[in-house]
């Protein structure tokens, strides 16, 4: 089976890093949200997860290599210390669990960030919250 991963931040739709310029392409599997709290970076957003707040993305099946590549572009590093740790969750797509990797920023990098209340990336840099368009830090 394809690992499936839950991206929140640039990655999703219309994103920067939009999850589509990868190859093989990934396969849109629905919309969802998880547990957690998503926080301000400026450029990209980081979340911490578990909690009472919501927060939104979309779920993708993807080949290996791609996985391999958000490891990168994620800065995942083995000792769990690089800016983001892959996690598991369990996430509802349409009424179906599916286990996700997802993206967890190091706690240790949130210290006096700006908490996006909506848990909606996208919804926050249209309204001028973030910049697309700068490289992530």
């Amino acid at each position: 089976m394809m690992p499936h991963v839950f991206v929140y931040g640039t990655l999703r739709r219309g994103g920067r890093n939009d999850i589509a310029r990868y190859r093989p392409e990934p396969l849109l599997v629905g919309e969802a949200e998880i547990a957690g709290t998503l926080y301000d970076f400026g450029a990209y957003p980081g979340v911490v997860l578990g909690g009472a707040g919501r927060v939104k993305g979309e779920v993708y099946v993807v080949e290996p290599a791609v996985e391999e590549a958000l490891d990168v572009l994620e800065e995942v590093a083995d000792d769990d210390l690089g800016e983001y740790i892959r996690r598991r969750v369990r996430v509802s797509v349409e009424g179906q669990w599916i286990d996700c990797l997802v993206y967890e920023i190091h706690p240790a990098r949130i210290a006096s960030r700006r908490v996006i209340e909506s848990g909606d990336w996208i919804a926050h840099a249209a309204l001028g919250g973030a910049s697309f368009s700068q490289p992530k830090d």
